[in-house]
């Protein structure tokens, strides 16, 4: 697919007022992202399930040595030792992979969906008179703005109209009717083509790391 052309990012004239953007809360609260990060979310449960087996089996090895140490013999008790330092060596290194996989994974959704909804931002904020948007997804001292008030905030509005534009219903709500945890702010790069505010983001972190 081709990339999307770079929209231009000079305010129109008398575009002089100060707006913020919660960049994070705009790409996993419009619809699409909710529904995409539901989706990875349920991908990952088999590995959750595999990685809970194994530290459920660690846990009684280490129960076992701690109630057993006292009876068993020299041998036997190196023999366990060496058996849960293995096995926690081999679940600590799968929980690491499935974190990394899980977080570009979720890192993929958030440039895609940026990449659509950047120009959309720009376009707001022109025809808006904004002159300038901050993204809040860091708050003070990690980010430069220490208070903002709500009457700046763009953030609903940019995801009401992205999810007109996007098309894509609201998804269901977990089971147990709890929000999922909201995924860490994402990298600002959207790939060639596509031209983004400014905002200075982390990389995401799993939201929800298999465990």
């Amino acid at each position: 697919m081709p990339a999307a052309a770079a929209p231009s990012t000079t305010a129109p004239a008398g575009g002089t007022k100060f707006g913020t953007i919660n960049i994070n809360d705009a790409i996993f609260g419009c619809n699409e992202g909710q529904r995409d990060i539901q989706t990875l979310g349920k991908k990952f449960e088999p590995k959750q399930a595999e990685l809970k087996n194994q530290n459920d089996e660690l846990d009684a090895l280490k129960k076992q040595l701690t109630t057993q140490q006292d009876k068993l013999s020299e041998d036997a008790l190196a023999t366990l030792k060496k058996q849960i330092e293995s096995k926690q060596k081999v679940f600590d290194r799968a929980v690491q992979d499935a974190q990394e996989d899980f977080g570009n994974q979720q890192q993929d959704i958030a440039s895609r969906i940026l990449g659509k909804m950047a120009p959309m931002i720009v376009k707001y904020s022109q025809a808006n008179g904004f002159g300038v948007i901050v993204d809040t997804s860091k708050p003070w001292p990690q980010s430069p703005v220490l208070w903002w008030g709500e009457s700046v905030d763009i953030t609903k509005p940019v995801i009401d109209a992205y999810n007109v534009q996007s098309g894509v219903p609201a998804p269901p709500a977990p089971a147990g009717g709890s929000a999922p945890a909201k995924p860490a702010a994402p990298r600002p790069g959207v790939g060639a083509g596509t031209t983004t505010p400014k905002p200075s983001t982390p990389a995401p972190k799993p939201t929800e790391p298999p465990k």
